[in-house]
């Protein structure tokens, strides 16, 4: 029996012969206790198909056909589209929960993680003591992986690494135990340790909600293997268009789309040139060392000792070298970025240890000489959409940087420079007076890593570049990247 069916739904922007379809006459359905996988590349309609039940679609999208969810108790099914929001309210966390791609925006940065997990009990099940639901969060917390849960509950967003966020998100999600979860990319900020823990959890959970059913979960991913290792049922979606759908082995052994059969074949290619012998050092760090004052109390006088981030880490980095840095979630691998970009140094971190970069101690540097060598160190972090201002268009977030570090350009010369640097990331001139919420986790990407290399810099610096985007764009990302790098010599990372 059907959970939730949509029925020839379609999302579309734009009127007249400017009308764009996100999601073009979709026809899918999640049983009582399925598991449902959609994939498909970066704009496909993936997120839209699932924010479409709870609502969220963004403003301007019009939404038409039906979407169908089977009511409790053997009430019938309801039109989701055709309820006033205020039903919808009512809908959302307690019958249909979500986690969201991006949880540094999804989640309050003014409330502890805590108190978000169990603010919608305390909404929907008001008899429950606080005390039980802290209990109750704090066990979440500990199911999906995150070390430390009772300390953590204290936690503000901001104080968790992007992998423990994400986890805490899909703490809140379950808080409720939800008749049907949809995750939009639910492990993409964490390491390939957990990823399938995560998905066990969901199994596990499903498997006791069995006395009421049976959770249904809705599964957008960019991981294929999570797909085959996770989803009973896959289907596939291409530029708003359901491709192809069925068991997942039978899609997976023997897809009958070609746009299936290149997404299934999908895998990045190692294809690195060669580090002169003589090749000089652009980066070098010594004992470098990061630690955060504890906000706890060994004693009414006495602190507890600094948490040690980073312990001692040493490394070189040549020009035209790629190094590749790895670990769990919250191992300290954005920590060690942060660090080596200067962007420390206004937060209460201890930062111990020598920093090089380009012959120059970097902590010794005053903030105008930092500035100024700013051009020649560029970041592409994790969250393309909390990194892109939402009140700029991609002509304005571009161009920031030869704003500020080549002001002489005149205005033609400026866009050109933007223009080009957009074409070599693969987005259209017409992008320029668009906003980041009107493009895809990946384009959103490309914008990023256009906006850093728009200044040439000899170093650049990518926080897991690739963890929002699906396989097939991973493959181009990446692949970009690598080129580049060859194309400017100049180019480290």
């Amino acid at each position: 029996m059907s959970l939730l069916r949509y029925e020839n739904l379609s999302i579309s922007f734009g009127s007249g012969r400017r009308e764009k379809f996100a999601v073009n006459h979709l026809d899918l359905d999640i049983g009582i206790g399925e598991r449902v996988a959609l994939v498909g590349e970066s704009g496909s309609g993936k997120t839209l198909t699932a924010l479409a039940p709870l609502r969220l679609e963004p403003e301007g999208a019009k939404v038409s056909g039906k979407i169908l969810w089977n009511r409790k108790d053997g009430q019938g099914t309801v039109d989701l589209l055709s309820l006033p929001i205020q039903d919808i309210r009512e809908i959302r966390g307690r019958d249909i929960a979500m986690v969201f791609q991006e949880p540094m925006t999804a989640l309050n940065p003014l409330f502890t993680v805590g108190n978000q997990i169990i603010e919608a009990v305390q909404i929907y099940q008001p008899l429950i003591s606080k005390a039980d639901c802290i209990d109750a969060a704090v066990d979440l917390l500990k199911k999906t992986g995150i070390p430390e849960p009772e300390r953590r509950f204290h936690s503000y967003p901001h104080q968790l690494s992007g992998g423990q966020r994400q986890r805490a998100m899909i703490a809140m999600a379950l808080a409720c135990k939800p008749r049907l979860l949809i995750a939009d990319e639910p492990t993409t900020a964490l390491d390939v340790s957990l990823r399938l823990q995560i998905l066990d959890l969901l199994k596990e959970l499903q498997e006791e909600s069995k006395d009421q059913g049976g959770m249904g979960i809705l599964l957008i991913t960019h991981d294929l293997n999570l797909v085959k290792h996770f989803a009973q049922r896959v289907a596939v979606l291409n530029q708003g268009n359901l491709m192809e759908s069925g068991l997942t082995k039978q899609v997976f052994t023997q897809p009958t789309d070609p746009y299936t059969k290149a997404l299934v074949n999908s895998e990045p290619v190692r294809d690195l040139a060669p580090v002169m012998p003589l090749a000089p050092v652009l980066l070098e760090t010594e004992d470098l060392s990061v630690a955060y004052p504890s906000s706890e109390s060994i004693s009414w006088f006495k602190k507890a000792p600094p948490h040690k981030v980073l312990k001692k880490v040493s490394f070189v980095l040549k020009q035209g070298q790629t190094i590749g840095v790895i670990g769990e979630s919250g191992s300290g691998k954005t920590t060690l970025g942060m660090a080596v970009l200067g962007l420390l140094g206004d937060s209460a971190a201890q930062v111990t240890g020598d920093v090089d970069v380009l012959g120059s101690d970097w902590q010794t540097l005053k903030p105008a000489e930092r500035r100024a060598m700013r051009s020649s160190l560029q970041v592409i972090f994790q969250d393309p959409f909390g990194s892109l201002s939402p009140r700029m268009n991609v002509m304005q977030i571009v161009a920031e940087g030869l704003d500020i570090h080549f002001p002489k350009l005149s205005a033609v010369e400026r866009e050109n420079r933007v223009i080009d640097i957009l074409k070599e990331v693969g987005i259209d001139r017409s992008a320029l007076t668009r906003y980041p919420h009107e493009f895809s986790g990946g384009q959103r990407q490309r914008i990023a890593i256009a906006r850093a290399l728009i200044l040439r810099p000899q170093i650049l610096v990518l926080d897991e570049p690739t963890s929002a985007l699906d396989v097939s764009i991973q493959k181009q990302v990446l692949a970009l990247l690598t080129e580049l790098q060859k194309k400017y010599t100049w180019l480290t990372s």
